[in-house]
């Protein structure tokens, strides 16, 4: 009996998102925001953009914790994520792409404990791309 595939669901990585959206700006446009103080904030919660630093922990301040890995500019960053009320920690992937002079802008968050956090994490994605392209116009 074949076993039937979970949407989301890898082979080693628990389950998966992804979010991804085209804005009408530069990567470097694009990059900038997503660190400034008001970028950082919509997308990874109140914190000081000077405590986020590469291989350092962090919290902000609505309790998401991790480390950040990796940090390449204008590319793409890799850290861990675990919300407050999490038992386990995910990966999440931010990437700005260039497109001929438009920045497609991707999240990617992986080891999520089941379909139910991949569901809150939709969503959650979701909105933040959007809240993202209100500036990003």
């Amino acid at each position: 009996m074949e076993k039937t595939k979970v949407i989301g669901q890898t082979k080693d990585a628990g389950f998966e998102i992804g979010v991804r959206k085209t804005f009408p700006v530069s990567v470097e446009q694009a990059w900038n925001f997503l660190f400034s103080d008001q970028g950082l904030a919509i997308w990874l919660g109140g914190i000081n953009p000077n405590e986020f630093d590469i291989n350092q922990g962090y919290k902000t301040a609505e309790g998401t914790a991790g480390k950040l890995t990796i940090f390449k500019p204008y590319s793409h960053t890799r850290l861990t994520w675990r919300r407050k009320d999490w038992n386990n920690t995910s990966t999440l992937q931010l990437r700005v792409i260039n497109a001929k002079g438009k920045a497609p802008l991707s999240f990617h968050q992986e080891k999520l404990l089941n379909n139910n956090q991949r569901d809150e994490m939709k969503a959650h994605w979701d909105a933040v791309i959007t809240q993202i392209g209100s500036y990003l116009k």
